[in-house]
């Protein structure tokens, strides 16, 4: 796979980057998947984590990993397979400093303020407000923290000018 390049012209597609590079037990299923496709199984035997349905959530979003489906034997089912998409990086952006740390913060933190922030975003998203303008006022935070905020949450993605609640069968 050499000579694939991860692009990002967005700041905000670091925060899966960023979410799976810090966390060991991601950053061991990126190393397998860079390595040959496996199954969600294969992976959960030697990586040993119940956090694998998460990253590879994590992955998918921030467009780091292809999927297909393997060829079963005879009688079986078919399973989806992963393999990591990209071996190199390359940022292509410009950005304010209030907003790389807005970034930066969102993907590395484990602040109990964000989890709060995410379900009041969660409730205003159910009750159709999906405008990320829109909620960035009424939470009195920049655009670039709430699309951070839908990039780090496994149900939740940014589409065109707002944010969507994903169905991952959770």
């Amino acid at each position: 796979m050499p000579g694939h390049i991860r692009i990002v012209n967005d700041p905000v597609d670091l925060v899966p980057l960023l979410m799976t590079f810090n966390d060991p037990s991601f950053k061991k299923v990126y190393e397998l998947l860079n390595k040959s496709w496996l199954t969600e199984d294969e992976i959960r035997a030697q990586v040993g984590e119940e956090s694998v349905m998460v990253c590879l959530q994590l992955l998918k979003k921030g467009n780091l990993v292809e999927e297909q489906w393997r060829m079963p034997k005879p009688g079986s089912k078919p399973e989806k397979e992963f393999r990591a998409t990209y071996n190199k990086f390359r940022a292509n952006f410009q950005c304010n400093l209030s907003d790389l740390a807005d970034i930066i913060h969102i993907s590395l933190s484990n602040d109990e303020n964000l989890r709060e922030v995410v379900d009041q975003i969660e409730g205003e998203l159910t009750r159709g407000n999906s405008s990320i303008n829109e909620l960035s006022r009424k939470f009195m935070v920049s655009p670039v923290f709430v699309k951070g905020i839908a990039k780090r949450i496994p149900h939740m993605d940014v589409k065109g000018q707002g944010l969507v609640l994903l169905d991952t069968g959770r």
